[in-house]
């Protein structure tokens, strides 16, 4: 079997519990982790480190909080009051798992159905997903990595625009592929806005309600918005249920297509 599963957040207990549940068999089955595998949560370390023994079967794409963490173990971004990774930093694996993540790409094809942390800006199909992700993968991998983190930090471009630099490229990207939520029909990304589709700022949609997204006839499944409700569009799996927040972590049977959950055993 095949699932894909949301935010994990450092939530180890509660994963562990629904891959119980889910009876997952590490030489048969794959888990394909929707980003945000760690911070907020008080096991990131663990639930990495289980990721990575697994890796074989185990793939992930990055998330805005383990993008976060390299940029403060590689740059001098320091972490902030509510990051939860230091037992990350602290570890005597440290390296393994930093590098690990640096290898991990920021979009997946799983069957032409996209597996991604935030979504895809409603103009881009996947060969433009898959290969802007590839550029911002490529300097991950590359012996600049720390760099590059180091300019990737801002809210800037706002717009995708073929003339920008490859540096601009990459920071819209990774805004659009890990942060966004609202946005124009443009694409214009906007990041202040974090509730449910109703609560949108005025010239702004959920990037999935827009009307002849290029993606539209794809099976799109992302985490990154646990306040989402009610979301009735085809092809829109959203999977972040809040566990961090006491709600439930989710696997998707990617094989059956049904749902299974696990409340937030998180204390």
């Amino acid at each position: 079997m095949d699932y894909a599963i949301g935010d994990v957040q450092g939530c180890f207990k509660t994963l562990v519990a629904l891959l119980t549940k889910i009876k997952f068999k590490p030489d048969k089955d794959r888990i394909y982790f929707l980003g945000d595998v760690v911070n907020r949560g008080s096991n990131s370390l663990d639930v990495l480190r289980l990721i990575y023994s697994n890796r074989d079967n185990m793939k992930m794409v990055l998330g805005n909080h383990d993008f976060h963490l390299l940029v403060c173990a590689l740059t001098e971004r320091n972490p902030n009051k509510k990051d939860t990774f230091q037992d990350i930093l602290e570890a005597s694996d440290k390296v393994v798992m930093l590098d690990y993540l640096l290898q991990r790409p920021l979009a997946i094809d799983y069957k032409n159905a996209l597996l991604v942390h935030a979504g895809a800006p409603p103009k881009w199909g996947m060969t433009d997903v898959l290969e802007n992700s590839q550029l911002v993968e490529k300097n991950l991998q590359s012996a600049d990595a720390p760099i590059f983190l180091s300019k990737m930090y801002g809210d800037s471009p706002y717009i995708w625009d073929e003339e920008h630099s490859n540096e601009e490229k990459s920071r819209y990207a990774i805004n659009a592929l890990m942060r966004m939520r609202f946005c124009k029909e443009n694409g214009e990304l906007e990041f202040n806005h974090k509730l449910n589709t109703d609560k949108n700022p005025k010239g702004y949609r959920a990037w999935f309600l827009h009307s002849k997204r290029e993606m539209e006839n794809h099976k799109i499944f992302f985490g990154h918005w646990s306040t989402l409700q009610n979301v009735k569009t085809e092809n829109i799996y959203p999977m972040d249920h809040g566990c961090i927040w006491g709600g439930k972590l989710s696997a998707y049977n990617l094989t059956k297509n049904e749902i299974i959950s696990q409340q937030s055993l998180e204390s």
